[in-house]
């Protein structure tokens, strides 16, 4: 499925502290694609994302999401944002924290149990969530990152310390979701989690190394896999 960009981001600066986080990022994600976001922890990833949802301090640079600036009003029930940290409520239930956020957000009740199927918790539907596993967490803020079915998904390392059933599970949920026009971002720090997505962005040390699909990306680099890959265009940077 083809269209209008659904995050588009020039010259991306962003400085915490005395370190660049960010070092001149442009990319463009697309609607109806899984783009994977991998590299390893400290690269900015989160910091990439942050800014993609509005919460990041630019130091230069733009970011437009869905036609606006990121952050807008506009946006705040077209996206969805799934952090490291669970971000839901300890002291509710799963099911009383996705009834708080459908009503915040405007969505029907019906998707409540929807998107509690969808996580695979409904026999937790009832427990409060500062009961749960971290796992368990993570699956019930994901659950809310879906209520509305978003037109962008922004996921930070959403499957970190699940079962491979329930990984295999989210990623067909994730492949779904940009099958109906949503553009979908996940990024991980596991390579082999590569091929699973659509497109590709590998960063490194607050850059961006590459930009493409996995099969592009191994003939080009004429690697075996997505980490020689990585490895490869490091040597390239470097040299």
């Amino acid at each position: 499925m083809n269209g209008p960009a659904v995050v588009e981001i020039q010259d991306l600066v962003v400085e915490r502290g005395h370190v660049l986080a960010l070092d001149g990022v442009s990319l463009a994600i697309e609607p109806g694609q899984v783009t994977g976001l991998l590299g390893p922890s400290g690269c900015g990833k989160s910091t990439l994302m942050r800014s993609i949802v509005g919460v990041q301090v630019l130091s230069s640079g733009s970011v437009t999401v869905l036609g606006h600036p990121a952050g807008s009003k506009a946006l705040r029930d077209r996206v969805g944002y799934v952090t490291q940290a669970p971000s839901v409520y300890d002291d509710l239930t799963v099911a009383e924290n996705l009834r708080f956020f459908a009503r915040v957000l405007g969505a029907p009740s019906s998707e409540v149990d929807r998107c509690v199927d969808v996580v695979d918790l409904g026999s937790h539907r009832d427990h409060v969530v500062g009961r749960l596993s971290g796992g368990q967490r993570s699956r019930a803020s994901l659950a809310v990152a879906l209520l509305g079915k978003p037109d962008l998904l922004v996921l930070d390392e959403p499957t970190v310390g699940l079962d491979p059933v329930l990984r295999r599970d989210l990623w067909a949920t994730f492949h779904d979701l940009a099958g109906q026009g949503a553009g979908v971002l996940v990024s991980s720090h596991v390579m082999d989690e590569a091929e699973r997505c659509d497109r590709l962005l590998l960063m490194r040390e607050g850059r961006l190394l590459a930009d493409d699909t996995l099969p592009e990306l191994l003939r080009r680099t004429s690697a075996d896999d997505v980490e020689a890959a990585f490895l490869s265009l490091v040597g390239q940077e470097a040299a």
